[in-house]
């Protein structure tokens, strides 16, 4: 009975030491700290970055003309097509010439009328003068017949301008291109009664716009207008736009790219007092017409001289309230926060100003971080520390 006892001790005497070992194993586990998150570093990227804003604006053309008649008359005939080019100098518009051709017989007849007036009155005087005066005429005869040649002279002046206002009547009534231009519909048809003059209640015929070149019309805040004129004043340029005659790219609302060059020729004289805005002006070469006034479009505008800048992915930049921050890691495998500025983004990466060319950032795994803490950094598959240099232009 003893025995048994004995040998019921030692069972239990080793199971007891077999947990207590196996509680402190637990314990020990637990209390083991996680291993190093996994993140993926690299060096920012560099490259010859030049910077550009953007604005909206829409097409002009460089001229606009409504073409209207000087006189009025009968419609008589249309000499182009809705829509076409047209040249200076192409016949539009005909009105009926039939009246002013009639006016301007009639005032010619008047001038030979009045010539012979003037030829009579002129050989009456050469008789007069030729008398003896005080006894064969008198002077007041003399007189009379120097007015009446007066008279016919002022006459026959009178009637030679009339002649040259119904010759221009006449001329009015073919109406030609002013500019060359794209025409659009005509508003009358032939028959109808046109009014003409140079009052504001005169006929509406067509239109014209010149295609080639176009303006592009746009408004700027006041702070790029200076920071334009800082660079511009910088460069010494000096020009009708105030120093602003930069080049500019364009694109239309279904291009993807800025594939149209053109230039600044002119900024305003005022900045608008409601917008704080002022208005630019830039012209395009448009010589396939595809660009149309009224139509919008983007004007990119270069606002600094291309320079060497370092770029991250936008994945690696935190925030912290307004502050933005990337994760540096140093030689201790330790995340340190590194407060950056952020400028335009450039194919897929942000440009940032606050970091060095050495600096080893962390792009991917911010999530499993906090500052200060120890991290297992593995090099990004593409490291981005060594792409070729290259102008690129913001978006």
């Amino acid at each position: 009975m003893f025995q048994r006892s004995a040998s019921i001790a030692a069972v239990l005497l080793t199971l007891s030491a077999g947990l207590s070992a196996c509680s402190e194993e637990k314990t020990a586990a637990q209390a083991a700290p996680p291993p190093p998150p996994q993140v993926t570093v690299a060096k920012p990227t560099k490259k010859i970055v030049a910077d550009y804003d953007e604005y909206v604006g829409r097409f002009v053309a460089l001229d606009f003309v409504e073409v209207r008649a000087r006189v009025s008359g009968y419609l008589d005939k249309i000499h182009f097509t809705d829509g076409q080019m047209v040249k200076v100098g192409d016949p539009l518009f005909t009105i009926d010439r039939r009246p002013f051709q009639a006016a301007l017989d009639q005032a010619n007849a008047s001038i030979a009328q009045a010539e012979a007036n003037v030829a009579f009155a002129q050989s009456d005087l050469e008789r007069g003068e030729s008398l003896v005066r005080g006894t064969t005429i008198t002077q007041q005869s003399l007189d009379q017949r120097l007015q009446a040649k007066r008279v016919a002279e002022a006459n026959l002046t009178a009637q030679k301008a009339a002649s040259r206002q119904f010759a221009l009547d006449l001329d009015f009534t073919e109406l030609a291109a002013p500019i060359a231009g794209r025409i659009g519909d005509r508003r009358v048809s032939v028959g109808n009664l046109v009014t003409g003059g140079t009052a504001g209640s005169t006929t509406l015929l067509a239109t014209i716009a010149s295609v080639d070149p176009i303006r592009f019309e746009f408004t700027m805040d006041e702070a790029s207008y200076l920071r334009y004129l800082k660079a511009a004043s910088a460069k010494s340029v000096d020009s009708t736009g105030r120093g602003l005659s930069m080049s500019a790219q364009l694109k239309l609302i279904d291009e993807k790219d800025f594939v149209h060059e053109g230039q600044i020729d002119f900024v305003d004289n005022a900045i608008d007092k409601s917008s704080g805005t002022i208005r630019g002006r830039a012209v395009f070469k448009n010589t396939d017409g595809r660009l149309t006034p009224g139509m919008f479009g983007r004007i990119r505008i270069v606002a600094s001289e291309p320079a060497e800048a370092l770029l991250v992915p936008d994945a690696a930049i935190g925030t912290e309230q307004v502050r933005k921050f990337v994760y540096a890691v140093g030689s201790d495998n330790v995340a340190t926060p590194k407060y950056v500025t952020i400028g335009p983004l450039v194919d897929g990466l942000r440009v940032v100003t606050g970091l060095t060319p050495d600096d080893t950032i962390i792009v991917n795994g911010l999530m499993r971080i906090r500052p200060g803490a120890k991290v297992t950094p593995q090099q990004a598959a593409a490291d981005a520390s060594n792409p070729k240099d290259q102008t690129v232009r913001t978006q």
